[in-house]
């Protein structure tokens, strides 16, 4: 009876043992899956791949069709968006890639927490980028610029697509971006998406005394601050 007992707890301990495994097997698998489905790459399809190609053709890295197909063309716009960036250069539109375009946040999903602290980490970078050294009041207007073409219909309707649109900042063409902003750009970034506006609406900004596009010029003017004039 004894040995009876002992074979029917054995086969019940291989039982639980191999649906722990199977569970576990199940769990990773799904895991991996998710994991892969948080990046495109190269022969990748889909509503994300449509998303990075619209985006980048927006900004002028991408001239191939949005047909949401990773091929080569989207491959090296997307190297050539890492370059501009101070991304890895790698082909591969993975987490940070994805969160510069502001098409993910640091989990993989849409998350308003996520990506507020990536907009604050964007504004921050183009103001110390193109205002440091600035008054406060100028650092907090630059910023400001950034969110009022945001409003605007003439430019692309977010952060990172005003900041990443071709030729719309001279820090992110010459790589002033890419410094890491000290804390006085990230406050200035916060207030300017508070609410402040010391730029009063304008949606350009220049600095007078290097300025070369005489069309800048012909722009409605609203006030100076600090080096640089702020227009409409």
């Amino acid at each position: 009876m004894k040995k009876i007992k002992n074979t029917v707890n054995k086969n019940k301990i291989a039982i639980i043992s191999i649906s722990i495994a199977l569970l576990l097997f199940i769990v990773y698998n799904i895991f991996s899956v998710n994991l892969v489905q948080a990046l495109s790459k190269y022969g990748s399809r889909g509503s994300e791949v449509t998303q990075i190609q619209t985006k980048l053709k927006r900004w002028g890295y991408y001239k191939g069709n949005i047909d949401g197909i990773y091929g080569s063309q989207t491959l090296e716009a997307v190297k050539y968006f890492q370059r501009k960036n101070g991304l890895a250069v790698d082909g591969i539109a993975g987490k940070n890639t994805l969160e510069a375009m502001g098409i993910f946040n640091s989990t993989g999903n849409s998350g308003t927490s996520s990506n507020a602290s990536n907009n604050v980490n964007l504004l921050a970078r183009v103001v110390y980028g193109e205002a440091r050294g600035e008054p406060y009041e100028g650092q907090v207007a630059v910023a400001a610029v950034v969110l009022n073409r945001v409003k605007n219909p003439n430019f692309p309707n977010s952060i990172s697509g005003v900041i990443y649109q071709k030729g719309a900042f001279d820090a992110v063409s010459d790589g002033q971006f890419n410094l890491n902003p000290n804390s006085t750009a990230k406050k200035a970034a916060q207030d300017a998406l508070n609410g402040w506006d010391p730029s009063y609406g304008s949606i350009y900004y220049f600095n007078p005394a290097t300025a070369t596009n005489k069309w800048i010029w012909s722009r409605p003017y609203v006030r100076t601050i600090g080096r640089h004039r702020f227009c409409k």
